[in-house]
């Protein structure tokens, strides 16, 4: 009559909880699906020939490809020859945005990526393994009436990958390579209304530059911004998340405080898990709509590395502390083997991430993968991190494994044990199923939404509703993570009552050996958690 008792309170208690969190999960979805537009928005670009004739090039003055100090434009290269403009004297204009249109600091960022119209001739072939030479500078203004002001100037090289789709014949003269597309520009912050981009293709025949690289007759951009609508919802969602998350933190450590024990590695690495939660939510971002802040890509990446680094290490933790053996484990040391693949895996993405987007701090138009060096070097961190992981999963699948079969043996023997034994038993084996199958309901939902977004057109239409598949993943997925950690905080924090030693186990009848290997858990003498006290909160009745 008491089992049931309890199991029938401890049900609802966790249905009530579980009702509660799934209805934000719920909310979080329907946010980015309803209210929010597409994450990004990508604008294609033309780029206008300028002819520019005077000596040395002028470094200050900068073409305009239209407005009323528009350059002297050109219609196509024949124009240019049959004016006998050599291609040193052309400079490949673009203006962002496009007229009668401004840039806002709710866009948070800009990429562009360039595509290259190569046109096929007999005597100006594309060389296999071609490389082109851009010289491109970037500058910016906040009114129409103001001069430029340069952000930065830059001589890159791009590597060409085109195909020809026909034999290469006279008849074939004027078709176009079919050429993939350029990593161009990055910069993190959009901080000014109007942005104008100049390039150049210097020619060298002595050196070698721009040789065998085709007819280009024309370059085009395609900019990604991240839509400003878009913006005020994420900043609204970590507005409202950061005292959440920190409210209950706060709690949660006050729980633990109070006990007369010191905190056990599990409840040290939920509190860690927290804290990086919180990192992740505090919404400096606002910061970046007054400043030009064009650090903020990196780091919210560095966030986003420390929040999965210790989301993989508590994972690992949690599975170690519920092994339910005689093994002391209430020690970081104690998880080297598991734990070091995630630094090492972690320390190569930060470099990584520091050789690309570090360097475009100063470089908007650097990409690592443009070098030999640099691709290889990048293959290098990226394949050291992927074995990384690829041990990582290992080590975990390997102890899940050994939980399991622990648990396996446990419940053989529960029907022999006391009521209050076997329930306490019982509250140790529900935990930690209940949060295997939460943690892989939440990878599940991550993996398909993100399948999902990358196969759908990025919106669903039902009669007059449009969803924004893309937009419900991003607020969705972050809000589901963001419950995550506030579940554990909940439903792992230490019970405020006050369990006896002599009271607990007297009732539990477990000897002192069997005792011992619990307190390596968080379900100490000292006071229960939340999930455990559900499970066994009537036991002492």
């Amino acid at each position: 009559m008491a089992g049931a008792i309890i199991e029938n309170m401890s049900t609802k208690k966790l249905c009530i909880v579980g009702g509660i969190l799934l209805v934000f999960q719920v909310i979080a979805f329907l946010v980015g699906g309803l209210i929010a537009p597409s994450p990004t928005t990508a604008v294609p670009y033309m780029s206008v020939k300028c002819i520019d004739v005077r000596k040395n090039h002028h470094k200050t003055k900068w073409l305009m490809p239209w407005g009323p100090n528009h350059c002297e434009k050109l219609k196509d290269f024949d124009e240019a020859v049959s004016r006998q403009i050599e291609a040193n004297d052309i400079v490949f204009a673009v203006h962002i945005p496009l007229p009668s249109k401004e840039m806002s600091p709710w866009f948070q960022f800009m990429l562009f990526i360039m595509q290259l119209d190569i046109a096929f001739k007999m005597d100006n072939d594309l060389k296999e393994n071609a490389e082109i030479t851009l010289d491109v500078s970037l500058a910016y203004r906040d009114d129409m009436s103001e001069d430029w002001e340069e952000i930065a100037h830059a001589i890159e090289i791009r590597k060409l990958k085109c195909t020809f789709g026909s034999p290469k014949t006279l008849e074939s003269e004027g078709r176009h390579y079919d050429c993939d597309f350029l990593p161009f520009m990055e910069i993190g912050s959009v901080a000014h209304k109007y942005y104008l981009i100049n390039i150049r293709l210097p020619v060298n025949e002595r050196k070698g530059i721009n040789v065998g690289i085709g007819e280009i007759k024309d370059i085009r951009l395609v900019g990604i911004h991240q839509n400003g609508g878009f913006t005020k919802v994420w900043f609204a969602m970590k507005t409202f998340l950061t005292p959440s998350i920190l409210i209950i933190m706060i709690w949660y450590w006050r729980r633990i405080t109070l006990m007369t024990r010191a905190p056990v590695l599990l409840e040290k690495v939920i509190l860690a898990l927290g804290i990086s939660m919180t990192f992740i939510n505090i919404p400096v971002e606002w910061f970046s709509i007054g400043f030009d802040w064009t650090w903020m890509l990196l780091f919210g990446d560095i966030r986003q590395g420390i929040f999965y680094a210790m989301l993989l290490s508590f994972w690992i933790i949690f599975c170690g502390e519920h092994m339910m053996d005689q093994n002391e484990r209430n020690r970081l040391s104690g998880y080297w083997k598991q734990v070091g693949p995630i630094a090492v895996g972690s320390f190569c993405l930060f470099i990584f991430d520091m050789c690309e987007r570090g360097v475009q701090l100063k470089n908007p138009f650097y990409s690592i993968w443009t070098t030999e060096v640099g691709t290889e070097l990048a293959m290098a961190f990226i394949i050291v991190a992927g074995i990384c992981l690829c041990l990582y999963f290992l080590f975990l699948c390997f102890m899940v494994f050994q939980v399991f079969r622990n648990i396996s043996g446990k419940q053989s023997s529960l029907p022999a044990m006391s009521k209050a034994r076997r329930l306490h038993y019982e509250g140790l084996i529900f935990r930690f199923k209940f949060l295997m199958l939460i943690t892989l309901a939440c990878a599940a939902m991550t993996v398909i939404f993100f399948i999902v977004s990358q196969v759908t057109e990025g919106h669903w239409k039902w009669g007059d509703i449009t969803i924004q598949v893309n937009s419900a993943f991003f607020t969705g997925i972050y809000g589901m993570w963001n419950l995550y950690v506030f579940g554990l905080m909940f439903l792992y924090a230490p019970s405020h009552k006050n369990y006896g030693e002599d009271h607990s186990n007297g009732d539990l009848g477990v000897n002192s050996g069997e005792e011992l290997q619990l307190t390596t858990t968080i379900t100490h003498v000292d006071g229960p958690t939340e999930v455990y006290k559900l499970a066994r909160k009537e036991a002492q009745e």
